[in-house]
């Protein structure tokens, strides 16, 4: 199990926010947890200086991406992208120095996959530089991916089947429970429990993570497969329930044992 580091952007700052309340419509709904006084620059640093590989940085609208270029710049090949990825742009931002390109909206047409598109990314970009972004919201009992920001319902469910299913197209998936996003309030265990069935390609899990408590249940129902990312919580991003030194101590914990048992 990893921990994968964060840095949000909208309208250019580092931010967190309660990811249901991003709307289009009613942008006067946000809810802002935090607002950094930082450059995205200085977390992709420290970031690097802890080797936090893996770690996505998510353009929250337009306006993000001078602030994404800093901070790749700042780690050329050390965190992923997200937010607004195309196949048209795609290739871009890879030059631009992120590992990986996450992609989710895009591949998705009046509520389903689209495969041709799927193709198109991964003769673009190569299966080994995209990861799928299938963030979801519970209905009517079942965890449905969103898309446009987590503001629209596809009718693609998620479950091992579906994940078995795409895992020709990516390296990797990171997956909101955006009900929960931004509010420190726990952690989805059944949709944890969902990913976990699933035993392929890295998983990353986000939404509700409170304290070190939240990880160990992760590590726990994923059986360490199942990575972590966590963000209004962490201190660095004004929160008071979980310090970013404690989580990187978990995380390298994670990987010696994972060492001592290779």
């Amino acid at each position: 199990m990893k921990f994968r580091p964060c840095i949000d952007l909208h309208r250019g700052q580092v931010k967190q926010i309660v990811g249901s309340t991003l709307s289009d419509d009613q942008p006067e709904a946000l809810r802002t947890n935090f607002v950094s006084d930082q450059s995205p620059a200085w977390f992709a640093e420290l970031y690097r200086r802890d080797n936090l590989r893996g770690g996505h940085i998510i353009m929250l609208g337009p306006g993000n991406e001078a602030a994404a270029r800093q901070a790749l710049e700042a780690w050329p090949g050390g965190m992923q992208i997200g937010g607004g990825i195309t196949a048209e742009n795609a290739s871009y931002w890879l030059e631009q120095g992120a590992s990986h390109v996450i992609v989710t909206s895009w591949v998705f047409r009046d509520g389903r996959i689209d495969f041709k598109r799927l193709e198109q990314l991964k003769s673009e970009v190569g299966k080994e530089h995209l990861v799928l972004d299938l963030s979801c919201r519970l209905l009517d009992g079942s965890y449905y991916i969103v898309t446009d920001r987590w503001q629209t319902f596809t009718r693609t469910r998620i479950a091992p089947d579906t994940l078995a299913e795409l895992a020709s197209y990516c390296d990797e998936y990171l997956i909101h429970a955006a009900d929960v996003e931004g509010k420190c309030s726990g952690i989805e265990t059944a949709l944890v429990a969902i990913l976990a069935e699933y035993a392929g390609l890295p998983t990353t899990y986000a939404g509700g993570i409170r304290n070190i408590e939240d990880l160990e249940q992760i590590r726990q129902i994923g059986g360490g497969r199942i990575d972590a990312t966590i963000g209004s919580a962490l201190d660095i991003f004004g929160g008071n329930s979980i310090t970013y030194k404690a989580v990187v101590s978990f995380h390298q914990d994670q990987q010696r044992g994972s060492e001592d048992h290779g």
